[in-house]
């Protein structure tokens, strides 16, 4: 963890002390050198909906978070602290990470402690440590599956065809027009066409949609822009997997035909917010004023 945790520093400095998730992850893979091969493995149990790399690196930023080291926003921007920025070495990382280990033991005993005593389960509300590296794991639990995991895991059992209507239902709910399935003509791996109006000019876009566990490679990215050459002005690729960085810098090649991605998170929140099965409900929250019957 501590290398993972020193990537990202470096990674961070590398792109100017701040960056996305997305645009972070990236540039770890560069920097290290990750081939797509080994950024398409993916998590085994809870986590399966989870390339491997992304994973780590979520628990790295974590403990650099938890050290200081970095900040994130509301907006999901990470940034150097002046804690991170003078961070050098993989023994400051080590350092850190044990910090965090000793805080989260605490925590456990502590739990341990308040469950013996009053036999009330406690949860703790900011865990940071994995619990395959903890001696009590048993007292830190890993959390559910969150609702976009769920999500994914429905959208990959959908029938290849079912999934393709759901891409054109979603690009319908996204202002295209005369968007058409196309994927059992055999049309070169082109599964749809739609046409996206921006102000007074219309944009032909060519569509693939891939129920995919693993990562999505520049080598698929090149087939579906050759399919579509001279044919499309834009093109849309969307999966349930994710995309290597290869991949990404392969759809936004300079000189080519722009590709644009949307990979299984993103694809969870557009359904999410378009309403497309996928709702939300509000949970009202009762409180009681004691003080104020006292006073009557």
């Amino acid at each position: 963890m501590p290398g993972m945790m020193l990537a990202t520093v470096e990674a961070l400095k590398e792109i100017g002390g701040s960056a996305t998730i997305h645009e972070l992850d990236e540039k770890v893979a560069e920097l290290e050198q990750v081939t797509e091969e080994e950024q398409s493995f993916m998590m085994v149990g809870k986590n399966s909906s989870q390339p491997r790399l992304n994973y780590y690196l979520a628990w790295a930023r974590t403990y650099l978070r938890r050290g200081d080291a970095v900040e994130n926003s509301s907006r999901g921007v990470w940034a150097l602290t002046e804690t991170g920025a003078s961070i050098t070495s993989i023994e400051h990382c080590q350092n850190i990470f044990d910090l965090v280990v000793e805080e989260e033991k605490e925590k456990a005993r502590q739990r341990r402690l308040a469950k013996t005593q009053e036999q009330v389960p406690v949860k703790s509300d900011d865990a940071a440590v994995n619990p395959s590296q903890v001696d009590d794991a048993d007292e830190i639990l890993e959390p559910d599956l969150n609702w976009d995991d769920h999500l994914l895991a429905v959208l990959r059992k959908m029938d290849p065809s079912a999934f393709e209507r759901l891409a054109q239902r979603l690009l319908r709910e996204a202002g295209f027009t005369k968007v058409e399935v196309r994927g059992k003509s055999g049309d070169g791996g082109i599964d749809g066409v739609g046409v996206l109006r921006v102000n007074l000019v219309s944009f032909q876009v060519y569509f693939q949609c891939k129920r995919y566990t693993g990562g999505v490679s520049a080598h698929e990215i090149r087939d579906f822009r050759g399919a579509m050459q001279g044919r499309a002005d834009k093109g849309l690729f969307i999966t349930t997997g994710h995309y290597t960085a290869q991949a990404n810098e392969e759809a936004t090649r300079d000189g080519a035909t722009a590709i644009d991605l949307i990979d299984g998170n993103r694809l969870c929140e557009l359904l999410k917010v378009n309403g497309l099965g996928v709702s939300t409900e509000m949970v009202e929250r009762v409180k009681i004023d004691a003080n104020w019957f006292e006073s009557i």
